[in-house]
């Protein structure tokens, strides 16, 4: 999957579409997301052109990396799921599910979530 400057997140950044942003730094932006799948559910983005960790990991800047795992955490905090406990996704990929090209990750939060994926049947 290759970099669309085009993608919705990338819009985002631009200002060209709105969104609700709940936190934002040099190098990240974290917004609610348009359909929540819990109470807590935020979007963190790095503001870099990244389609995912693989690419953010080897390419990004030691500071943007820092700034963004940073983001992440100071997100969940001032959206109150720390105590309580909360879940960060990202999904990488086609068999992954990624469906935008931009690296992000989901903060979910807010109720028990359950397990994250069901064990194999053997």
């Amino acid at each position: 999957m290759s970099y669309d400057s085009n993608n919705i997140f990338a819009k985002i950044i631009r200002g060209e579409i709105p969104c609700d942003k709940v936190y934002e730094s040099d190098h990240a932006l974290a917004f609610k997301d348009i359909a929540p799948q819990a109470p807590v559910h935020i979007l963190v983005i790095p503001k870099g052109s990244y389609v995912d960790y693989d690419d953010f990991s080897q390419n990004a800047p030691e500071g943007e990396i820092v700034d963004y795992i940073r983001a992440i955490g100071v997100v969940a905090r001032e959206a109150g799921v720390k105590e309580s406990g909360y879940r960060i996704l990202s999904n990488l990929g086609d068999e992954g599910g990624q469906e935008v090209p931009h690296l992000h990750v989901h903060i979910f939060g807010g109720k028990p979530l359950g397990r994250m994926i069901k064990p194999i049947d053997k």
